[in-house]
Parts: C-alpha cells; structure tokens; sequence
C-alpha cells in the first residue's frame, strides 16, 4: 500500500487521501470534484477551522483578522499572493475573528493581523501583524524548517 496524505476540502469539507508519490496541485475532491488546491486562501468558520487544523497532514497557515481592521485588509491581498506560492505544501486559511471568538480566545489571540503556522493540531509559529508576500512566504518556510 502507497503512502498518502490527508487534506480537507476547501469547498465541501470532506477529507480526501492524497497519494504522496503524485503531485497534488491537480487533485479533485473525491465527494465535490472541486480542485483540492485553488491557489487561494480558504474562509473558515470555527467548524471548519477546526476540521482542517484536526484532519489535514499538510501544515495549515491561518490568518486571523477582522473586517474592521485596516492591517488586517492591506495585508489580504498579500495572504492570497502566498497562497499561490505555498499551496499545496501549506493550506492557507482566514479565520474572521468576530464570527469566531471562541477559536480566537482559546487561541489567544491578543492582536490581529495574526498569522498562525500549525501541523498536527499543534502549532509551530506565531506572528502578529501585517507582512507582505514576500515575508508571509519566508516566515512560513523558516517555520517549517525548525518544526
């Protein structure tokens, strides 16, 4: 039996097995058929995040800001360029802390923009405030590499 990856679909929730000798840039949901990898960020709910942070053997990047927050919207378009870059080493997700504060707290999340590097349920990395892409991509790499 080959080796493979879990990953959580981006669009439906369900949780596929990826074969770890093909590349996943291509791969469809099983259940929706909808491309795994998208090259853009996912908008979580506290379900979902916790479906993905629980059941995804890929490293899970998540930024957790507010649609008030001005960081938080200038960096946007910078957490979707990463996405490019990263996918599918590294799933990329919005968490809105207002429509999830109890993630948010059990986190502890003082400040947002926060970017949040997990693997396994546990995470690896933290970083409040706003980057650009270039420094989202350099971070998350440099977080890998400790872990």
């Amino acid at each position: 039996m080959s080796a493979s990856h879990q990953v959580v679909c981006g669009h439906c929730g369900k949780i596929n097995r990826l074969p770890a000798e093909r590349t996943a840039t291509n791969a469809r949901c099983g259940s929706c058929h909808q491309p795994i990898f998208s090259g853009h960020p996912i908008e979580v709910d506290e379900e979902a995040f916790g479906r993905h942070v629980a059941s995804s053997d890929i490293p899970v990047l998540v930024d957790v800001w507010a649609p008030w927050c001005g960081p938080c919207r200038s960096m946007a378009p910078m957490f979707e360029r990463a996405a490019q870059e990263l996918e599918p080493r590294v799933r990329l997700l919005k968490l809105n802390s207002d429509t999830a504060p109890s993630v948010s707290s059990r986190l502890g999340i003082s400040g947002i923009p926060t970017l949040l590097l997990m693997h396994h349920g546990r995470e690896i990395a933290r970083s409040a405030g706003a980057m650009d892409t270039k420094r989202i991509v350099a971070w998350t790499m440099a977080g890998l590499a400790r872990s």
